[in-house]
């Protein structure tokens, strides 16, 4: 594997977090207005909503192969690059062009795109964190966390001002594309150990294809995984349906979903920016099952209260509660450097069925009992992430593994 430089490649992770989430966050924020324009029933949108979970796990699933074709440079940058075009296309489809199937064309590219760049990004914000010999993995999603809430700030001013979501959309894909293909220099061009590539022919596909399996039969992977899934219910719930429980539920219009969604990014990312130091004060598992009880006060907070700001309060508790289950299952899933890789895409893409599964089975909920009394489906969820929280303890390390970790580092110039 080629040196690189330890600062700016850890800053350019940095970056891809944040315009990941600035990117998810101002298309959120403006789920009501396309609803309104297209005049949406509830099922209706979480049809809609599938086109993008569907592009999504399309591309965590793809993602292994592409990087290990093009390496993380070339793979973070197209990925998001695709990404931006592809809210261009929404945002057409959105108003310019009103046409639902305009849109779910766009979302579905867009997810492609987005997929593909979480797992790609996560694997090297794992390969960053042992490196720097420190816990990052939460501070990297509080980064991504801050470009939702600027995201989701930018598009509640839109919403307010009356922005045509075309043009906001635009703006938003443009920027955030740009960002990552000035900053994706400093990634390395290749896998840590000389990935196999498309050259290697056959070989290569069978050692992945091995590997693959190997991984999906490993039961700490499979509940880490259950922590993924439930602790991702939870915070995509948020993404898909917050905006439009405040306003079906609760009577706020859209300029108010978009800051109830604002006041959920603004207490996840405080929950990502502490995650760390609690992390290595109580460890792994107490923290999770903690956050785990806030999330299920703040769901039922905005699902039974009718007064705004307890639910704007629910809002923020929810977001506490869904801020660390996702960084550290990336960060249990990738404790062993030698298949670091392999098992953060095996969990990232059981946390991503979350992100398939939710917004369907949301839609369909809502349309017969109403989207606030659906998302009681996902405390069930967040119960089952508590009970399997033992599976993201560290493993405890013995001469061989200390041995391992010392000798296994990138090099970093």
């Amino acid at each position: 594997m080629p040196v690189v430089p330890l600062r700016p490649w850890r800053n350019a992770v940095f970056v891809a977090f944040a315009a990941c989430g600035f990117a998810f966050a101002n298309w959120v924020a403006r789920i009501p207005a396309v609803r309104d324009s297209l005049h949406l029933s509830t099922q209706d949108m979480g049809l809609v909503l599938l086109s993008l979970s569907g592009g999504s796990v399309i591309g965590l699933t793809a993602a292994d192969a592409v990087t290990q074709k093009l390496g993380p440079r070339r793979t973070i940058r197209f990925t998001m690059v695709l990404a931006g075009v592809a809210l261009v296309v929404v945002g057409l489809g959105a108003s310019a062009f009103p046409a639902v199937p305009l849109i779910c064309v766009g979302l579905a590219a867009f997810g492609m795109g987005y997929g593909a760049c979480d797992v790609a990004m996560n694997v090297q914000g794992a390969l960053v964190e042992r490196e720097v010999g420190k816990t990052i993995m939460p501070l990297l999603h509080a980064t991504f966390s801050l470009g939702t809430l600027a995201g989701a700030g930018l598009g509640a001013l839109a919403s307010a001002a009356g922005v045509p979501v075309a043009v906001h959309l635009g703006i938003v894909g443009v920027l955030a594309g740009a960002s990552v293909v000035v900053t994706g220099r400093h990634f390395p061009q290749q896998l840590p150990g000389g990935g196999q590539s498309a050259q290697d022919g056959p070989r290569g596909l069978g050692a992945r294809l091995a590997a693959w399996g190997s991984v999906w039969a490993d039961r700490r992977i499979l509940l880490i995984g259950v922590v993924m899934l439930g602790m991702s219910f939870a915070e995509g719930s948020a993404n898909d349906w917050i905006s439009l429980g405040s306003v079906d539920g609760h009577g706020f219009d859209n300029t108010g979903g978009a800051l109830a969604y604002a006041a959920f990014v603004a207490f996840m990312t405080v929950g990502r920016l502490l995650g760390g130091p609690a992390l290595d004060r109580w460890g792994r598992v107490p923290v999770v099952r903690c956050t785990g009880l806030l999330a299920a006060i703040g769901l039922a907070l905005f699902i039974f209260t009718s007064w705004p700001p307890a639910v704007i309060v629910g809002a923020a508790l929810w977001g506490v509660g869904a801020s660390l289950g996702f960084p550290v299952g990336m960060s249990a899933a990738a404790d062993d450097p030698e298949r670091a890789s392999a098992r953060v895409g095996a969990v990232a893409t059981m946390g991503y069925a979350a992100f398939l599964v939710g917004p369907p089975l949301l839609g369909l909920l809502g349309q017969h009992f109403g989207i606030l009394h659906a998302l009681l489906a996902v405390l069930a969820l967040i119960a089952a992430a508590c009970v399997a929280a033992p599976a993201v303890a560290p493993p405890k390390p013995g001469p061989a593994a200390r041995s391992s970790r010392d000798g296994s580092a990138v090099r970093s110039g």
